[in-house]
């Protein structure tokens, strides 16, 4: 089942105020047509907000049907907006040319001053939690502990539930608010290490007992916490996902040590706009899991997704959440899930589009639509959908050097950092040693330069056992992937 996301403004898909004439409305879709239509534009978000633009033309070109939609889009338009999508540019002013030339967008999604307040909205969050052999010792009396602590902070309107895995699952405390804390936590103490790791088995008992009291006034959560590697059902568990994505549950996966696939983790995650880290020591799993749920009860919008469709002309490059919860993500996968937007900070991303200029006149360039969609908790619950269309101005001649604001330059900075990392991998699987290495030192030097002194002596580190082992420490991977990652938040205070 898919959680609709209510009311849909069909003036602001067509860029037409609400007083259009039939004339302007037809010349408002084709328009669009010709930006959208999926014999145009092949981009996988263009199809998406074609069917968007379709759908709003068929009840907008009807006179019985705009006269119905009217009437209640009249008591939707005086709404303030629960949510604001601001974009921050790295350039106004492009030259024509026949070559791609680049273009950052840094998009700000946060909730209206107007209508923030604190977040009220219940949890409904399972805990997933591995307790196979090579869970014991600290690392199993650490997650003991630390869910001992998320089930005394939860509030008596959450539901919690726990789940165990090793070889099989068994759901230990079935989803239900949480009454009576120390009978919950005398459960969680006889937890025992024991067996191998089948995280498909924890997924699906975990989803399960979310499903009981899924509802769309909730934060719908499972929070999966593993030390290895499932064996032959990744596949599985990143199509239960793709499941918990359209029933509009998220999933965060936390690995501790060294041992666990980051990948599979962080594909998990994004399928549903959750999050990924790694937990380098034992010590570190109560900070790691207070803190996500902290975030999760703090959420002011939930199930929050995007679509970006680039103009014809424009090819989407990357797609990447700068905070919080930095990550890649999939731009194949339209609308991409965000999931919750923060009551006290900011949602960032970063796009990175090519634009073909060359066929174009001077003047306004459009660069494609961003459809972000998401619903507002608490007292004041209700659907939200923000239209946005970007574009720039093209020029014959070489525009005057413009300095990119100073937030999308800090986020920049981290990126690219995160991407040599990333790139060191690919060399390296490639067996392009010498690549590999060269990229690991630029690293280095680039961290040393921005203040990240232990980071970058990692770096320096793994290149050196690069050029004489030809691979990277599991331990060294995890560090540069994720501590990189960990650098995208901390942007400059400039609004650009």
């Amino acid at each position: 089942m898919t959680l609709t996301m209510g009311f849909v403004d069909h003036y602001a898909i067509l860029r037409v105020p609400s007083t259009a004439s039939d004339e302007q409305i037809r010349e408002a879709y084709r328009l669009a047509a010709r930006r959208f239509h999926p014999d145009a534009n092949k981009a996988p978000g263009a199809a998406v907000v074609f069917k968007d633009i379709n759908t709003a033309y068929q009840v907008l070109s009807d006179p019985a049907k705009r006269a119905a939609y009217d009437a209640n889009w009249q008591k939707r338009a005086t709404d303030t907006p629960g949510l604001v999508v601001e974009p921050v540019f790295s350039r106004r002013k492009v030259r024509k040319l026949d070559e791609p030339q680049l273009l950052y967008v840094l998009l700000n999604i946060q909730p209206t001053l107007k209508t923030t307040t604190a977040p009220d909205a219940p949890l409904n969050l399972s805990l997933v939690v591995d307790h196979s052999t090579s869970m014991q010792g600290p690392r199993l009396q650490n997650l003991k502990a630390a869910v001992h602590n998320i089930i005394g902070e939860c509030d008596e309107k959450d539901i919690l539930s726990v789940v165990t895995f090793s070889d099989n699952a068994e759901v230990l405390i079935p989803a239900q608010h949480p009454t009576d804390p120390r009978e919950m936590k005398a459960r969680i103490s006889t937890i025992r290490a024991d067996g191998a790791t089948a995280i498909f088995s924890g997924l699906k008992a975990g989803l399960a007992q979310v499903e009981r009291n899924r509802h769309s006034r909730y934060v719908n959560h499972i929070i999966l916490i593993t030390d290895g590697r499932t064996y032959g059902d990744e596949d599985d568990c990143l199509r239960l996902a793709g499941r918990a994505r359209e029933a509009g549950i998220g999933i965060s996966a936390m690995g501790i040590g060294e041992d666990w696939n980051d990948r599979f983790l962080d594909a998990l995650a994004a399928q549903t706009g959750g999050a990924s880290a790694y937990i380098s020591s034992p010590e570190a799993v109560t900070t790691f899991l207070q803190q996500r749920v902290r975030s999760l009860a703090t959420a002011y919008a939930e199930r929050v997704q995007i679509t970006v469709a680039p103009a014809a002309n424009v090819k989407l490059v990357s797609t990447a959440r700068v905070s919080p919860n930095p990550m890649m993500l999939d731009a194949d996968i339209q609308p991409i899930p965000l999931g919750s937007v923060d009551g006290l900070a900011a949602t960032r991303l970063m796009l990175q589009f090519h634009l073909m200029t060359g066929a174009a006149e001077p003047g306004e360039f459009f660069v494609g639509r961003v459809d972000v969609s998401g619903e507002v908790l608490g007292s004041k619950y209700r659907s939200e959908r923000l239209v946005l269309d970007l574009t720039v101005e093209v020029q014959n001649e070489l525009p005057e050097q413009e300095e990119p604001p100073q937030t999308l330059l800090d986020a920049l900075t981290r990126l690219t950092m995160y991407r040599l990392q990333s790139r060191a991998r690919e060399a390296l699987e490639r067996g392009d040693i010498t690549e590999a290495t060269r990229k690991l030192e630029y690293l280095a030097t680039r961290l040393f330069e921005n203040g990240a002194e232990e980071l970058g002596k990692s770096a320096l580190h793994e290149a050196r056992r690069v050029a004489h082992t030809r691979r990277l420490s599991d331990e060294g991977a995890k560090q540069l992937k994720y501590g990189t990652r960990a650098l995208w938040p901390f942007l400059g205070d400039s609004n650009g």
